[in-house]
């Protein structure tokens, strides 16, 4: 091959070569610059954009809501008359009697094993119950008690029941386990149990 015919196969290669080289990437570099426009002018859902639009959105919304914020214990708002979250109560008959038996079927009803309950047999001439025996000792660890209401499911004369007393606050192990004795008494009204005045 001639010199005069390798210049002219080096000219023509390397013509094509820019050529195509030329044309790929002005067609790869327009591609990429649209899809980038396109996706700059319109965020997809998944963009970074599209989140904070919709956190933002989140945000409006909320701001012309009216205020649910309670000034509790300056303003206690009562509980509807059915919800029944607070403190246990040992219900009495008209007579006096108390309505719990002893029988412990709260106590093996409480999944968190938080009531213990110590049956003993009536006096005839002194009943305590009107049944045949009657709970000794009674007690609920507030610790451990999860407001399931199980213990008044499983109660069969209705003694045990739950009130709204809600505000329970305690400073000790002792103080979080409620007696019979204080469990036979109605709870406070709300606002007046101790550590609610220091609000």
């Amino acid at each position: 091959m001639s010199d005069e015919d390798r210049a002219t196969g080096s000219a023509t290669g390397s013509a094509t070569g820019s050529a195509t080289g030329s044309a790929t990437g002005s067609a790869t570099g327009s591609a990429t610059g649209s899809a980038t426009g396109s996706e700059g002018s319109v965020p997809s859902a998944g963009s970074p954009t599209w989140a904070i639009a919709r956190g933002m959105a989140t945000v409006f919304r909320q701001i012309f809501r009216r205020d649910v914020t309670e000034e509790y214990p300056k303003e206690i708002e009562p509980p509807p008359p059915r919800s029944h979250i607070g403190r246990h109560l040992l219900n009495r008959h008209d007579n006096g009697l108390e309505k719990c038996i002893g029988c412990e079927l709260c106590a093996f009803a409480c999944p968190a094993d938080a009531i213990w309950v110590e049956g003993e047999d009536n006096d005839p001439e002194h009943p305590v119950s009107p049944g045949e025996r009657f709970a000794k000792d009674y007690q609920i660890n507030y610790l451990r008690c999860i407001m399931c209401g199980l213990c008044v499911e499983a109660c069969p004369t209705r003694a045990l029941t739950l009130t709204s007393a809600y505000e329970m606050s305690f400073t000790s192990r002792e103080e979080a386990i409620l007696t019979k004795e204080q469990l036979l008494e109605p709870p406070p009204p709300l606002g007046t149990a101790p550590g609610t005045e220091e609000g």
